[in-house]
């Protein structure tokens, strides 16, 4: 099975490297007729300097590598790229469209974009240039918050390490669950990182000193979804008053604290539904919605969808039963 990575000028080498690693440890494991063939490829195909200094000598150039893949994969690089070649955006065209699937890591989502490739579909990119993102391609359904998305034949990873959770994504995709274990444990890494990109992001990881009480309330409840999260309840971990933090909520985000709530709860839920088995009523638990009917009326409310229906179209894990891992991370 051929993978193809395209890696851009300044590439962020981690990124070609992580997937380049879990995909190495995965064939470590399987037959031979079965392991992966990973072709690096650059638009010169000449020797070049990473992001961080380092040289690196891919497999070909673009016009040397027309073998049709199986998986296309589009590396990011330090910051926003700047708009590919003719030769480069035509190339990504091709080969995009003879590739099983086809996708991005971090900022690899501009190029995508800029070649239409992405028109019409869900993405995301390192939560830094997610709304850049939206705003020069209004076509693209830019979700900011995700670790990784799949649309179809098409998917897209956050900021640089989410590489590792791309590889391990395709790799289950392709063997199974226990291979994509494996390999996770192996490379000592969560196989599902909990959690979306809100974690890591500047507002999401300030510490105790910060002054915004909107970012403290953020922070609780992304880590306690299934607490009570009412107006007062929310006020009170700020120790304001509930009218003066409507009033925050509405100056700074453009929404009431409950439909937040709702929409972190919905997030949550819908990372769950893609990325496990697990019970649709247990989920509704860890989401904190308390029960599948009130689960149900926000996604038809919020998606206009059932959370069953955005199963059968979203889930891309393989079927079976929950494993440890997603019994605790739901029970807990």
């Amino acid at each position: 099975m051929l993978i193809t990575i395209f890696a851009p000028s300044k590439v962020h080498l981690l990124e070609v490297a992580g997937v380049r690693d879990a995909l190495f440890e995965a064939n470590c494991k399987m037959a031979s007729a079965d392991r992966y063939r990973v072709n690096l490829v650059t638009e010169r195909g000449v020797a070049e300097v990473s992001a961080s200094g380092m040289t690196f000598v891919p497999d070909a150039g673009i016009e040397d590598a027309t073998e049709p893949c199986d998986t296309l994969i589009v590396a990011g690089p330090y910051g926003v790229p700047a708009q590919p070649s003719e030769a480069v955006t035509q190339w990504l065209q091709v080969q995009a469209r003879q590739s099983r699937r086809y996708g991005s890591t971090c900022t690899g989502a501009f190029l995508f974009a800029h070649a239409g490739l992405l028109t019409n579909r869900r993405a995301t990119t390192h939560w830094e240039y997610a709304e850049r993102l939206a705003a020069e391609f209004p076509d693209v359904q830019v979700e900011p918050d995700r670790i990784f998305i799949r649309d179809g034949p098409v998917f897209s990873s956050a900021g640089v390490a989410a590489a590792i959770d791309l590889a391990f994504s395709l790799i289950e995709e392709d063997h199974g669950r226990a291979l994509a274990l494996w390999v996770a444990r192996r490379l000592v890494v969560f196989l599902k990182r909990p959690g979306g990109q809100s974690q890591f992001s500047a507002a999401l990881t300030a510490q105790a000193a910060t002054t915004s009480p909107i970012d403290r309330i953020r922070m609780h409840i992304l880590q306690h979804p299934r607490a009570e999260l009412g107006l007062e309840a929310l006020a009170d971990v700020v120790s304001v008053s509930p009218r003066h933090l409507s009033r925050l909520f509405r100056a700074e985000l453009g929404v009431t604290p409950l439909a937040y709530v709702e929409a972190v709860r919905i997030d949550i839920a819908r990372t769950l539904l893609e990325d496990t088995v697990a019970p649709i009523k247990a989920i509704a638990h860890a989401a904190g919605f308390g029960s599948t009917t009130t689960l149900r009326r926000a996604f038809l409310r919020r998606l206009g969808v059932t959370p069953l229906q955005y199963r059968l179209r979203f889930q891309t894990t393989g079927s079976g039963h929950p494993g440890e891992d997603e019994k605790a991370a739901i029970s807990s």
